[in-house]
């Protein structure tokens, strides 16, 4: 058990430490493109999936995590040790970010923490840097965070069941799948699509100087969007699979039996 939390909280930590990093290079050193954001994103969770992949499964997700033990291929114990390794992976690698990014934090923001650099750390809706989008629903924002880890979630359970798939081939196929994703979806919730991602980093910037900013927003957006929205997503994706591949099952079983007859 404690290879698994290791492996999630060393995945988990590339994950959100390349990816929160490039977030704030862009929001701080010089504006990156979209596409090149959505890129180091999934470069990130492809690197991060390959260094845990031989400690855990690779989840880096709580909501992932929580639809495959809907799927029961892990159990509950083992959720739970996911769990906290996925938290404090993401924990240490915010701060890992802010001690890089702390004097450009401090220019930028002349003592005065705000939403412009707190979004390196936690997701706001709308995303601060689209100026043509002002206002954005909380249960639309819920929609786009579901349906990006709905899709995240379903592709990740279709490549994961394809055994004749390279394990490298799988981990470049779901971290294209990510940036594709992002490139769509985060120019309005910024594209959390992980509880862990948003919620440590976010706790994290709470505790350094950013305090109710941190987990400021309409409607307690950052439960209802970033938390509940990706695990229904996961967890509707992993339904779904399982009535699909259980249908595939019955119709496979009853082809045979016919020809057998």
């Amino acid at each position: 058990m404690l290879k698994h939390f290791v492996g999630e909280l060393l995945g988990t930590f590339i994950l959100v430490f390349l990816g929160c990093g490039v977030v704030g290079y862009t929001v701080l050193i010089n504006q990156l493109s979209l596409i090149q954001i959505a890129g180091v994103w999934g470069i990130a969770v492809f690197i991060a999936i390959l260094v845990s992949r031989n400690f855990s499964n690779a989840h880096l997700n709580p909501a992932v995590s929580l639809g495959f033990y809907f799927n029961k291929n892990i159990g509950l114990k083992t959720f739970g040790i996911y769990l906290v390794g996925q938290l404090l992976g993401a924990f240490i690698a915010a701060f890992a970010v802010f001690m890089i990014f702390e004097n450009q934090i401090l220019l930028a923001e002349g003592g005065n923490f705000s939403i412009n650099t707190a979004m390196i750390f936690g997701e706001y809706y709308p995303n601060p840097e689209n100026a043509s989008l002002n206002e954005l629903r909380t249960s639309t924002a819920f929609l786009f965070e579901f349906g990006g880890t709905f899709l995240l979630m379903f592709a990740i359970l279709v490549i994961n069941h394809n055994e004749r798939l390279h394990y490298l081939i799988k981990a470049a196929a779901i971290g294209i799948t990510l940036s594709i994703l992002i490139y769509v979806i985060a120019p309005y919730t910024q594209a959390g699509f992980n509880p862990a991602r948003d919620f440590a980093p976010r706790l994290f910037s709470y505790f350094n100087g950013y305090e109710n900013i941190a987990f400021s927003g309409p409607s307690l957006g950052f439960i209802t969007v970033y938390i509940l929205g990706p695990i229904v997503g996961a967890s509707s994706a992993t339904l779904l699979f399982k009535l699909s591949l259980d249908n595939r099952r019955s119709k496979e079983k009853l082809s045979f039996r016919n020809s057998t007859k």
